[in-house]
């Protein structure tokens, strides 16, 4: 089939783009970290009884925010969040109807504008990457009256601008705030005044235009302070007791001019401040004082990860009157740290009977909070913060699962799909800043071709979506992303047919890697690449059938049988020491078993094999990127369940809960980022808040908790608890698109009746409770640990099965 990458508009929106025909790009030349603030006075038609309804349709390069009267349009912040702009610039649009009909017939409609992703000097290693010099603002009011008659205000050349009270802004290096500049404030200090700029149009691209199909960044949280005290330089330090991505906000009193200065970073480090891991990211925030009473600051137009804040020149010290025990007193109710993140809906719920594998599931969740700030990054406080691919192809199927993320994350392969029309095969990064960037010495990476579960992402990240949500008419939007994917790799194939050629980031950050080459793992880079497509095409015949694209779907199907074929032939053997695959490493075994590479009772071989691997590393992780996503699984599903439950338990580094043993409260980059003698990783590369490697929170919720989706959307469930030693009950819920969907189990001491086990002559008092609630007239599949199986529709379930005593 011919590949169709073009964006349609959705329909009934097309008609509200159009208002923003009469509007001009407007924006200023000030000083290039300062923000731009925009006004104009809008006067009434008609009496504000009359208004019927009113929307504001807006979008900028940068990020804006909107205001009437000074008071905010809408709770949205870092909007138009970040899209690829060269071919997507997000509209957004608010109903502003009861605030014209309630207020004057007089009023001003004002715009703040701060860099953002437009101008942002992005990237890492020394990169300056950004789409361009001028940030403005498109904008229009549409105001309609109860007798039909409409009035348009439209950004235009008509509008005043001038500079503000935000005077420095940067996402990697923190915002300067002058109160001063305010206007009681300004009164009080003649010599600090904003400066009226000379309005203009600049250039713009209408065609960009789209709806915004992304929830909205906004504020969801406020976090007190749980500790303040002076580190051993005698620097402050506030300590918010959950590393999270957002910003202070701050009351505060004192002289004019006074300067407080607060920085951010994750973690300690000999009781300092730990800033190396920022590289170069400031992440510093300023705030001026005006001297005129208690004045207030929210830097919106930055983000900070943190959990530790660092806060110098605060009138008086921050150290009295501080109650650790609640974040109150006067200091605590001044200082609030603000979470923010697209504002995706909650649909998870999990706790066990042991408290650091809760721990390690909400990690993932605040993992993925963090990162799922207009696109989904990496990492979120050093410089970096971009879209990379792998991490999200590693995460997707959990992320689905924690988080509503259909919308955010059909947003963000629309940009997949533009990004590889572009650069003809998917881009480890999207949307692709480096391609902008101006380096100051040697890029950090040579430009390369497709790159396994990278690439893959736009294969993998649909499929995730569609098991998640069944949603036909959003695989048929991304299968034209797929079949690019595909199409670019298939000539790299070797003779073969194996994905065999080029450099690899495989099994990217292998435990066992030189902290300095985490591409160096033991899994073969063609085995890994190998494996990865094969899944990628195979999914890709079964999208086709389901889209009715039989010529596709035969492709396809032909393609990965070629592939299948030469992994078989090439990298898994027989011999005198049982079933083997090339580098005999976790990961390869992992991928093999879970993707589809082996027949019948190989997957048994492969996975008493893998169990002799995990178990001769005393079940700590031994595997990257590609495969701890798979691991657990490959154990459980093929009578390791032991092993599975062994490998997520243990707590010597490097595991799941070592970092949650060392306080972490985010998914960690490496498995040591914080060394056990509590040192940062010397690493260049080192951040505390990654979720890729909480992967398995995806095994957590359907083997452990055990909610499986039995068909796309959870139209059928699968409910099947897998029990393992280490974890004595979970409860577990999901609010799928049919419903909500519960499971709690535990395991009872004594004899209950038929559950009664006899073993040597003797009684083993273990039976498995389970509690199962459905939507209404949802079908599921009960499958208990004993192997009985029952089918049920809807309402509450209970059901009870013999567990054998523990090895």
């Amino acid at each position: 089939m011919t590949t169709d990458l073009r964006i349609d508009a959705q329909p009934d929106v097309e008609p509200d783009l159009q208002l923003l025909a009469t509007a001009t790009f407007v924006t200023a030349d000030a000083d290039r970290g300062a923000a731009l603030e925009l006004l104009r006075t809008v006067t009434l038609d008609q009496p504000p009884a009359e208004v019927a309804s009113a929307r504001i349709l807006a979008t900028a390069h940068g990020v804006y925010e909107l205001f009437l009267d000074g008071e905010p349009v809408a709770p949205d912040v870092l909007s138009p969040g970040w899209t690829s702009y060269e071919w997507r610039l997000a509209v957004q649009a608010w109903d502003v109807t009861d605030a014209l009909r309630d207020g004057a017939a007089r009023r001003t409609l004002s715009a703040r504008v701060g860099n953002g992703w437009w101008r942002g000097d992005l990237g890492f290693s020394q990169a300056n990457a950004c789409y361009g010099e001028e940030i403005g603002l498109l904008a229009a009011l549409e105001i309609t009256y109860r007798d039909g008659a409409t009035q348009v205000v439209s950004t235009g050349t008509d509008w005043s601008a001038r500079t503000c009270d935000v005077t420095a802004n940067n996402l990697y290096q923190g915002q300067r705030i002058d109160a001063r500049l305010r206007g009681d404030g300004a009164k009080a200090n003649p010599d600090h005044r904003v400066t009226p700029l000379t309005l203009r149009e600049g250039a713009f691209d209408r065609a960009r235009l789209v709806p915004q199909v992304a929830e909205p960044i906004r504020r969801h949280e406020e976090l007190a302070p749980q500790r303040i005290w002076r580190s051993p330089s005698g620097a402050t330090l506030v300590d918010f007791g959950q590393n999270l991505v957002g910003w202070l906000r701050v009351e505060v009193e004192g002289p004019a001019g006074t300067e407080i200065t607060v920085r951010h970073a994750e973690v300690l480090e000999d009781g300092e401040l730990g800033v190396r891991p920022l590289r170069n990211a400031a992440a510093t925030d300023t705030f001026v004082l005006s001297g005129t009473g208690v004045d207030v600051f929210e830097p919106t137009f930055t983000f900070h990860g943190f959990r530790y804040a660092e806060v110098a020149g605060w009138p008086g010290g921050l150290d009295p009157e501080f109650d650790t025990e609640v974040g109150q007193g006067a200091i605590g109710e001044a200082i609030r740290a603000v979470v923010v993140h697209n504002a995706m809906r909650p649909t998870s719920s999990f706790s066990c009977s042991d408290r650091l594998v809760d721990r390690l599931v909400r990690n993932a969740v605040w993992g993925q909070k963090g990162n799922f700030l207009a696109v989904p990054t990496d990492c979120p406080q050093r410089d970096e913060r971009l879209g990379w691919t792998g991490d999200i192809a590693a995460f997707a199927a959990t992320a689905a699962f924690q988080y509503d993320a259909a919308d955010f994350l059909h947003s963000w392969l629309l940009d997949v799909a533009l990004e590889t029309a572009h650069a003809g095969h998917v881009p480890i990064i999207v949307p692709d800043l480096m391609r902008h960037a101006r380096f100051d010495g040697p890029p950090p990476f040579p430009e390369v071709a497709a790159q396994a579960i990278w690439s893959d992402a736009a294969v993998w990240v649909p499929q995730a979506l569609w098991q998640a949500y069944g949603d036909l008419d959003r695989l048929a939007a991304h299968y034209p992303g797929m079949v690019a994917h595909l199409e670019s790799v298939e000539p790299l194939l070797s003779e073969t047919g194996l994905w065999d050629a080029g450099m690899q980031l495989a099994d990217w950050l292998d435990p066992d890697a030189p902290p300095d080459q985490p591409w160096a793992a033991k899994a073969h880079p063609g085995v890994v690449a190998t494996a990865s497509f094969y899944r990628s095409v195979a999914f890709a015949a079964q999208a086709a059938r389901l889209l009715g694209h039989d010529a596709d779907a035969a492709r396809w199907a032909a393609l990965a049988a070629r592939v299948r074929a030469g992994f078989r032939t090439h990298y898994v053997s027989e011999g005198a020491e049982g079933l083997r695959v090339v580098s005999d490493c976790a990961t390869v075994y992992a991928l093999a078993i879970c993707f589809g590479l082996l027949d019948g009772e190989e997957h048994a071989r492969a996975a008493d094999r893998l169990a002799e691997l995990v178990a001769a590393r005393d079940h700590r992780v031994t595997t990257g990127f590609a495969g701890t996503p798979f691991v657990t699984w490959a154990l459980s599903e093929h009578g390791h369940v032991d092993a599975a439950y062994r490998l997520l338990l243990e707590r010597g580094c490097p595991s799941w809960l070592y970092p949650i043993t060392m306080g972490a409260t985010t998914i960690w980059e490496r498995w040591d980022s914080m060394l056990p003698d509590r040192s940062i990783n010397p690493g260049e590369m080192t951040s505390f808040n990654h979720y890729a490697l909480g992967a398995v929170a995806d095994w957590i919720y359907q083997v452990v908790g055990g909610i499986r989706a039995a068909e796309p959307g959870y139209r059928r469930v699968l409910v099947q608890p897998v029990p393992g030693p280490g974890i004595d009950w979970a409860r577990t819920s999901l609010d799928a698109r049919v419903g909500r969907i519960e499971t709690a189990w535990r395991v009872e001491a004594g004899v209950a009746g038929a559950a009664e086990v006899k073993t040597g002559g003797t009684t083993a008092p273990r039976t498995f409770v389970l509690d199962v609630t459905l939507p209404v007239g949802v079908p599921a599949d009960v499958v208990l640990p004993d192997g009985t199986r029952h089918e049920v529709t809807g309402g509450s379930h209970s059901f009870r099965s013999a567990l054998p005593d523990p090895a």
